[in-house]
């Protein structure tokens, strides 16, 4: 473990034999004070596709404005296989940068579009003219070339932004908010491109995003941003089910954060009074000190309504109200000092149906909650 400039412990980053690329320590300040990145360690493998995860202001752009060359380092070192790229130039770092607001040309055509980096790069005129049908070819807008820009629609343009930061072949490429201007169903459809062209061509990918679904569904490794500090950098699944600390709980996909008071230490296990007369047994995350505040953290749809199984928590809550989202139904219930619960169930027909007020049994197992740190 290693501090951050916060003093809050932090996971030591990932040091394996390819890291291609490599944060080490890097800071940056712009007023000389105060830190909107403190002490970035992160190692990247060749062909690895990592996000960079959390809030505005987070830090995460900035993070990829400074690989990108955009902006000065404060402090620390950024390395590209093995060499430092800290003091070289943007234009000469061959990174690949795909942008939300898709950055096209306007006056040029698709095709001429895609030709620029490579007349940048003094690229031979009959070696361009076959790596521009190809790369229209790979995003599939190959009868496109001749349009311009203002001729496509979003996600036409979007497709266009990611085969001009492909063509040149570069190792690595960055992706800013890439889908922020595209609709759900637009967006959903670029992810799977994104993927595809990812796993197709292997190129190593940093992509900042806001939107947790985005994160989870397209990356090897999300690292969770807030503050300027990097909170986790895990897989999704282990983000997902084993976050390190309340924010990383709270920030990925829905959870239910309950305040309480840790009891007892048991087997590994942490028991832990919430409501003021109830009391869960819970996995050790952060926390583990008798007599300490905390925070309950478990997911809606880890919970079961009225089960016949056995769980290892089993607690009484009054039932609020009901929303029908379609696929599952989302319950409302409050605990005994107001605190609120949210369970999501399957809209089957095992679906429970409950009266306003009415008092029902919610249960969970030990292993689907964490107890975690918060301020007396």
């Amino acid at each position: 473990m290693r501090q951050s400039a916060n003093g809050d412990s932090q996971a030591a980053p990932s040091t394996g034999p390819e890291g291609f690329l490599r944060f080490i320590d890097v800071k940056k300040s712009y007023d000389r004070k105060t830190l909107v990145v403190k002490g970035f360690d992160l190692d990247v493998a060749k062909g690895e596709f990592i996000t960079l995860l959390g809030p505005s202001g987070s830090g995460k752009t900035t993070v990829l404005m400074l690989l990108a060359g955009f902006e000065s380092v404060t402090g620390g070192d950024i390395l590209i296989g093995g060499a430092p790229i800290t003091r070289t130039a943007p234009n000469k770092r061959n990174i690949g940068i795909v942008f939300q607001n898709y950055a096209l040309f306007p006056h040029m055509t698709v095709a001429e579009n895609l030709a620029y980096p490579l007349k940048a790069r003094k690229v031979a005129r009959s070696t361009i003219k076959a790596r521009v049908a190809e790369y229209l070819s790979l995003v599939e807008l190959g009868d496109f070339g001749t349009r311009h820009p203002s001729q496509l629609s979003g996600g036409q343009r979007q497709r266009v932004a990611l085969a001009r930061a492909l063509i040149f072949e570069p190792s690595l490429v960055l992706m800013d908010e890439p889908l922020g201007a595209l609709d759900k169903k637009l967006r959903e459809q670029m992810q799977f491109e994104i993927t595809r062209l990812h796993q197709q061509l292997g190129f190593t990918v940093i992509y900042v995003t806001h939107d947790q679904t985005e994160a989870l569904t397209m990356s090897d490794r999300i690292a969770v941003f807030n503050d300027g500090v990097v909170q986790q950098c895990a897989t999704p699944d282990e983000l997902y089910e084993r976050p390190g600390n309340a924010f990383v709980a709270d920030f990925i996909g829905e959870n239910n954060m309950v305040p309480g008071k840790v009891v007892a230490v048991e087997n590994g296990a942490v028991r832990v009074s919430i409501s003021g007369e109830q009391h869960v047994v819970t996995q050790v995350a952060d926390t583990k000190d008798i007599g300490s505040n905390c925070i309950v953290s478990v997911r809606p749809e880890k919970i079961f309504l009225d089960a016949n199984e056995a769980h290892d928590n089993e607690i009484w809550a009054r039932f609020m109200v009901r929303h029908y989202v379609g696929d599952f139904i989302r319950y409302y219930f409050e605990l005994h000092d107001g605190t609120e619960l949210t369970v999501k169930a399957l809209n089957d027909i095992t679906a429970p149906k409950f009266q306003k007020g009415e008092r029902a049994r919610l249960m969970w197992q030990r292993d689907d909650c964490f107890a975690f740190h918060t301020q007396q």
